[in-house]
């Protein structure tokens, strides 16, 4: 497909601009597109988007508010893709600046769903002219949207030929629009994949040229089945051509202020990250062996936290498979540099066997999810499974999660090899996990059962297996319809609310406190835990708005953090934040600031949420196996911990108790734990007891607007 003469490109839309300068980290407008009937324009961005929504996950929330109906459901037409970066994204003083927000009602939790992703669009979206574009409609046929801002034109073109499949799309694309080889640096696209076409857990790749492989690479928005909504309404793929990047191209308020605060943690990154985490030699594998050490990484559909074939699939491994070096991250400027890939990967199995490919990974999330979630332990099936996942556009996590539960059903006898097609789908039977991807992405056989996602798979198995509801219940491992992500939270209460009280579904990206709470036991009471489920997940939103990655705040720290007053908020680098929102902006704030930014984004994505039917207490509901153990086996995989909290917290005496009678005890403990922890949280946050904001907290945070208050009044 390398050869421009092979493919057909019709364009059915064309609009022409003058790309604006960026200033103080905006343009001033966002693109819209609109794919039913072809429509290209641009709107303005108001004072009130960026002082109450500032970008990335804010515009998103913002533009789709007014682009849906309180009806739309996910493959309707009006449901939108929107894409912005943020004020800050771009720069490339400050590690980890590229990131991108991706906001769209999804296919599995049928409220709004916000994915981050790295890769080089948001920031050359930017700099092409557009702080944001909003996707609506559908296409008659598939096309491809081109935004090229050197040119100044946008078109919307047919393009028949044009493969689907990631890793193809996206260097025919660079081979199409890249005149001279230093236009690839400057050249991204977004796609997805025959797997986001065929399922509901469909990703999006957003690619980055790398300069030292002279290939296009890929970052994936990977939760919520973005992708699936990108191929329903035809996408092939999105792709934006800027002008060079410089350090400037933000033209921000005192690049000097930027610079300065850039260069401390730069040296910091050089001084402290091979003792620390490792994070430039391997990224985020090095989770492995300490999830696995503290009985944190999920084994076996989350029954255990640990594994003694886990150092087959640990840091160690991965760092000797990584095969480019130093530096190697997603956007220009990071030292963290993260972001490896191992190169040279010949397919063994699916449509592309024999090739020769670069697998962009593993992170720590596909292997534990893929790896050992599933009892797989094996690199070299983590890295097939890895591949295929993302050229099919198919999120990892999903697959993972929901391959383990299958797995655990078919165990259990609720699936056979007769319902399943054949598929022996036992842990660790990794032929068969790869099999089920492709299946998967052709939307065949078992796989188009899996592919739906396990909330569905549940309804499916109570009713054409037989299958218990209640089991399925409490060993599948979904909340508001998204499949969690790969840590075990049995022994972290803070963290069960973490995950249970996200307003997209359990995703670690908005708190991640198992180590404050259950290492460190610095949450010992529910307002303590409450505090922490207010800060986290405000300070993490925050990173989502200016188009941040959060890696640099926690994953590198400065050596004498630990004898700061609050060593979990690294407060140094909290400073740094507020230096560099202040240097890009112009605008005067405090690290208290930052929150109240993030809580009124955050309560304005709770309204959403209730305006589309979800949003209160009942869809902040967990699956039982995240608050304790399940099954008899799984009891007695750790009884003597279990024991001992029965004798010390209930005074109980286990050993007059049957297994099925310490299960039983313990779970009517903990679930009474967890809902204190919500009225907790919920009195924390402004929220009534049923999870909805309150009146004089939309007041508070400024965003009383009158649409706003009418969803809330609704539930009071």
């Amino acid at each position: 497909m390398s050869e421009k003469t092979q493919t057909t490109r019709r364009v059915l839309a064309e609009y022409t601009y003058e790309p604006p300068p960026v200033e103080r980290g905006y343009t001033g407008r966002t693109l819209y597109v609109n794919l039913s009937n072809n429509t290209i324009a641009a709107k303005p961005v108001t004072d009130v988007m960026k002082e109450k929504f500032i970008g990335g996950r804010g515009f998103g929330l913002w533009l789709l508010w007014h682009g849906v109906k309180d009806d739309t459901q996910w493959n309707d037409p009006e449901n939108e893709i929107v894409i912005s970066s943020g004020p800050i994204g771009g720069v490339t003083q400050y590690p980890g600046s590229g990131k991108s927000l991706v906001v769209a009602i999804s296919p599995t939790t049928h409220s709004v769903m916000d994915s981050n992703v790295g890769g080089h669009f948001g920031p050359l979206l930017k700099f092409a002219g557009w702080d944001a574009i909003e996707i609506q409609g559908k296409a008659e046929e598939d096309v491809i949207v081109v935004i090229d801002g050197p040119g100044g034109r946008i078109t919307i073109e047919e393009a028949p030929d044009v493969p689907v499949d990631t890793h193809l799309v996206g260097h025919w694309l660079i081979e199409q629009l890249a005149e001279k080889e230093e236009d690839r640096y400057f050249i991204s696209s977004v796609s997805a994949g025959t797997g986001a076409e065929n399922t509901l857990i469909g990703c999006l790749n957003f690619s980055f040229y790398d300069r030292r492989r002279k290939a296009p690479r890929f970052k994936q928005a990977g939760r919520g089945g973005i992708g699936t909504v990108f191929r329903d309404k035809h996408i092939k793929a999105l792709v934006v051509r800027s002008g060079p990047v410089r350090g400037d191209s933000n033209h921000p308020a005192d690049l000097q202020r930027i610079a300065r605060v850039g260069a401390k943690l730069h040296k910091e990154i050089h001084d402290y990250d091979d003792e620390q985490n490792r994070m430039r030699k391997r990224g985020t594998p090095y989770l492995v062996q300490i999830m696995n050490d503290y009985d944190l990484l999920p084994v076996h559909n989350f029954k255990y936290g640990s594994h003694p074939d886990a150092v087959k699939i640990n840091g160690d491994v991965w760092e000797a498979r990584f095969t480019q070096g130093l530096p190697d991250g997603c956007w220009y400027g990071c030292t963290l540099s993260c972001s490896h890939a191992v190169d040279g990967y010949t397919v063994r199995t699916g449509p592309y066997k024999g090739q020769t490919v670069i697998v962009d990974g593993p992170e720590y999330e596909t292997i534990a999810g893929c790896g050992a979630n599933c009892g797989i332990f094996d690199p070299d099936a983590i890295l097939e499974i890895n591949f295929y996942c993302d050229t099919y556009g198919i999120d990892t996590i999903s697959f993972g999660t929901l391959t383990a539960f299958v797995m655990e059903c078919y165990e259990a006898g609720i699936l056979d090899k007769e319902k399943t097609g054949g598929l022996e789908l036992h842990f660790g039977n990794a032929e068969a996990a790869i099999e089920l991807l492709h299946q998967m992405a052709r939307g065949e056989g078992f796989g188009k059962i899996a592919g739906q996602g396990i909330r569905r798979m549940k309804q499916i198995f109570a009713e054409r297996f037989g299958a218990d509801p209640a089991f399925l219940q409490d060993i599948g491992m979904e909340a508001k319809g998204l499949e969690y992500s790969e840590y075990v939270t049995k022994e972290s209460l803070a963290q069960q609310g973490g995950y249970g009280l996200t307003n997209k579904g359990p995703q670690h990206d908005e708190a991640w406190l198992i180590f404050m709470d259950m290492v460190s036991n610095l949450l010992p009471t529910f307002e303590d835990k409450a505090e922490a489920l207010h800060y986290f997940p405000m300070w993490r939103t925050w990173f989502g708005l200016c188009g941040l990655c959060k890696l640099p705040w926690n994953d590198i720290v400065p050596p004498d953090n630990a004898y700061t007053d609050e060593p979990a908020k690294i407060p140094d680098h909290v400073q740094n934040y507020v230096e560099l929102f202040s240097g890009v902006t112009g605008r005067k704030v405090t690290a208290d600031d930052l929150i109240t930014m993030s809580e009124a984004v955050y309560n304005f994505q709770r309204v959403f949420n209730l305006r589309l039917g979800f949003g209160r207490r009942e869809h902040d509901a967990v699956p039982y196996r995240s608050v304790g153990p399940v099954t008899v086996e799984e009891y007695e995989s750790r009884a003597e911990r279990y024991d001992k909290q029965l004798q010390e917290t209930l005074g109980l005496d286990p050993e007059k108790m049957t297994t099925e009678e310490k299960i039983a005890a313990l779970r009517q403990y903990r679930e009474e734990q967890y809902q204190k922890l919500i009225d907790a949280v919920y009195k924390r946050r402004g929220w009534t007891s049923d999870g909805v904001p309150k009146v004089e907290t939309l007041k508070r945070l400024g965003i009383d607007f009158p649409e706003v208050v009418a969803v809330v009044k609704k539930y009071l």
